[in-house]
């Protein structure tokens, strides 16, 4: 790695790039006083050192035009959060025993997202650990971690980090999480990281002092200037993503990355640093291995997920897609407004888009986006290469009060989506207790102060104020505080709800849906594609999607989403049944009508 502090038998080596400073020491911190060493500058703005006497576990800083104290950049661990010292780490010292471990096919994956402060009362890695028996019991098979990156605070989502190659002292420390991966992988579970390359946090993100090139005013985000992977002298740049989607895959064991809103990377050049990312990936780590990359994109760009003439992704992996659910959500409970305007027109037959040939918007306008064209087409990519969900950290927090779906839909609806996301051939994404059908929000909550806090209070308010039931100012003043501990508190899930009803049945309903999707549609998706797949309206709310699996069997699905009955012709559909809801479905289709909140799954060899 070209960033940040290595040792070996010979020392330390110390690499910054500060092509803005005029002279960088490397400070160490020490019980007995502080120790500067000087390092060297090349034409291109790196500063290197070479300390013999250091070994793993010091600490250390670096001390910029003799005016800035700040962390190293490429730090692999932070003790003392954000504005302490960097630590000295070596990733070589933890004794792995996942040897044999050579991940899952992606055909295989059922996705678990978690944030690690909230999923249990301990609020670390060796909490999540307490809980992975669970995860396999219930047929998951990728834990998915949301961010890590240390970042200001108590608490955060994650998409607030400044230093991403040191995972959050927060939780525990490197060798802490490396043994949850070890427990993971013990247990046959892929372990994924969301990883985010579009932005810094607003607190604690020093580079501007010395490296300014790193951001650039020539494209906006959300969060300000762009991060720059386009000038031609701006390597670091690139590298330090790269090397950082490496420094995960390889010093950690990952399985995969998913990369956060990527639709806000603005790269021009050719390749653009997604491409080299993925290609650097396949090279370095995925010759020997299943290493997997996952992509949040909102323009729906298929192409960034073609495969090659072998079936294997040529960059990345899968998608998350957001179409479905929004469809599915539209259907579920109404709301209109938002993005879901997009889909509340036909929302029943966006859903059938998306089950038959992945995305909703394939290259059509999207009036949430000002009438901009959106997508490309997806009808060839297999249907694993799509992550659908009921409900993610996303979906359910950026709502004002965090309320998960089960707080505004009734319950049939909400298990006859999740028999439809489970079963399908896509490739299905849980957040963390819902296969219970817990009633803990998850809210957006951070740990800022001063200014900073209000800005975010303040904004987050502001954000729901075009909404109807949000324009009465007292209405806005109950949103909850994101920097308030009771906000994050409340999203920390409660784990004795298990033992109770009607936990304990929902809980038995995903148990036996991932049980079938496990011996009956898995085996069938390697080499699968999307080219055969087809769905079609039935009567006035009902819908029917027919895929072609790889072995050339057929899997068929009727849903009805929806609160009341709907025509539909009368015959039984071929083939085993391997799901219904009700249990006499076939009876009712057989009859010409479909219940409401119905879905049937039935396969033919």
């Amino acid at each position: 790695m070209p960033f940040g502090a290595t040792v070996d038998p010979s020392g330390g080596r110390f690499s910054l790039w500060a092509p803005a400073a005029r002279g960088v020491d490397v400070v160490f911190e020490t019980p007995g006083g502080a120790r500067r060493v000087a390092m060297e500058r090349d034409a291109c703005g790196w500063f290197r050192s070479h300390v013999s006497d250091v070994v793993a576990g010091e600490r250390y800083r670096y001390l910029v035009d003799g005016d800035h104290l700040v962390p190293d950049p490429a730090s692999r661990f932070q003790p003392d959060g954000v504005f302490g010292p960097s630590e000295v780490v070596d990733p070589m010292g933890f004794e792995w025993s996942d040897d044999d471990w050579r991940g899952r096919p992606f055909e295989e994956a059922v996705f678990y997202e978690v944030h690690v402060g909230a999923f249990t009362a301990r609020g670390d890695y060796r909490g999540v650990v307490e809980r992975l028996d669970h995860l396999a019991g219930l047929g998951v098979t990728a834990l998915e971690l949301m961010p890590l990156s240390e970042c200001p605070g108590a608490r955060n989502w994650g998409y607030d980090g400044v230093l991403p190659y040191s995972p959050a002292s927060r939780y525990g420390r490197p060798e802490d999480l490396k043994r949850l991966v070890v427990e993971c992988h013990a247990r046959g579970l892929m372990v994924f990281l969301d990883v985010v390359y579009n932005h810094f946090g607003p607190e604690g993100n020093f580079l501007p002092t010395y490296a300014p090139e790193f951001f650039t005013p020539r494209h906006a985000t959300p969060w300000g200037d762009a991060i720059d992977y386009e000038s031609p002298m701006n390597g670091p740049v690139r590298d330090y993503a790269i090397h950082n989607a490496l420094c995960w895959l390889e010093e950690y064991h990952l399985d995969g990355l998913r990369l956060d809103a990527v639709h806000e990377i603005h790269d021009d050049s050719v390749p653009d640093v997604l491409d080299e990312l993925a290609q650097c990936v396949r090279r370095e780590v995925g010759a020997d291995r299943h290493v997997h990359l996952v992509l949040e994109n909102d323009r729906n760009a298929a192409s960034r997920l073609a495969r090659d003439d072998t079936g294997r992704p040529r960059h990345y992996t899968a998608q998350w897609n957001d179409d479905q659910h929004h469809a599915v959500h539209v259907l579920l409970t109404g709301e209109r407004e938002g993005y879901y305007g997009d889909y509340a027109d036909e929302p029943r037959r966006h859903l059938g888009r998306c089950l038959a040939s992945g995305f909703a918007y394939q290259g059509e306008p999207s009036r949430h986006r000002g009438g901009r064209v959106r997508g490309e087409d997806s009808s060839a990519l297999p249907p694993t290469a799509f992550v659908p969900f009921v409900q993610n950290h996303d979906q359910v927090g950026n709502r004002a009060f965090g309320e998960r779906i089960v707080r505004l839909a009734e319950p049939a609806a909400v298990a006859a989506a999740t028999d439809l996301l489970l079963l399908a051939p896509s490739t299905p994404l849980l957040f963390m207790g819902e296969e219970w059908g817990t009633h803990r929000p998850f809210p957006f909550f951070c740990d800022f102060t001063g200014d900073l806090a209000r800005a975010v209070r303040e904004g987050r308010r502001r954000e729901f104020a075009p909404f109807p039931a949000f324009r009465d100012p007292a209405r806005r003043e109950e949103i909850p505080d994101p920097c308030d501990p009771p906000t994050f508190e409340q999203a920390v899930l409660d784990w004795s709800e298990l033992d109770r009803e009607p936990h304990a049945t929902i809980l038995a309903r995903y148990r036996r849906a991932l049980e079938v999707r496990r011996r009956e549609i898995v085996p069938r998706l390697a080499g699968a594609d999307g080219g055969a797949n087809e769905f079609s309206l039935v009567g006035a709310s009902g819908l029917r999607v027919c895929w072609t699996l790889a072995d050339g069997a057929q899997l068929e699905t009727w849903v009805n989403l929806a609160g009341t009955p709907t025509e539909c012709d009368a015959r039984v559909p071929s083939g085993r049944s391997l799901s219904a809801r009700p249990d006499d479905l076939e009876s009712w289709i057989a009859e010409g009508r479909m219940p409401p909140w119905s879905v049937g799954f039935w396969l033919r060899t």
